[in-house]
């Protein structure tokens, strides 16, 4: 069983790095942690929320090609445009639709 806390765990730790990428774009710098820390607050409200919830298959499933994807991403710009697109893949996988 893995909960809905361990998965959001696992997609912080996907953005942690995405950002880390990303700063390697020193004019971007601000963006990136406006950005991540966005998603991060929302990723570990849904963990306060719903953290003890059993997160489905299908959303661990769903949640393993995204951080596969995620982790595949060397050029760091390409890791920026991840900082906003992947929390949002996530999210859905986890059932949050708002």
């Amino acid at each position: 069983m893995s909960t809905i806390r361990h998965e959001v765990g696992r997609a912080r730790a996907a953005l942690d790095a995405l950002e880390q990428r990303g700063e390697e774009i020193a004019d971007e710098w601000q963006y990136i942690v406006d950005l991540h820390a966005a998603w991060a607050d929302r990723l570990n409200g849904v963990a306060e929320a719903r953290g003890a919830e059993e997160a489905s298959p299908g959303a661990i499933a769903a949640l393993d090609a995204a951080i596969a994807e995620a982790d595949s991403i060397a050029d760091p710009h390409r890791a920026i445009d991840w900082l906003s697109t992947f929390p949002q893949v996530a999210l859905a996988a986890l059932g949050e639709t708002d």
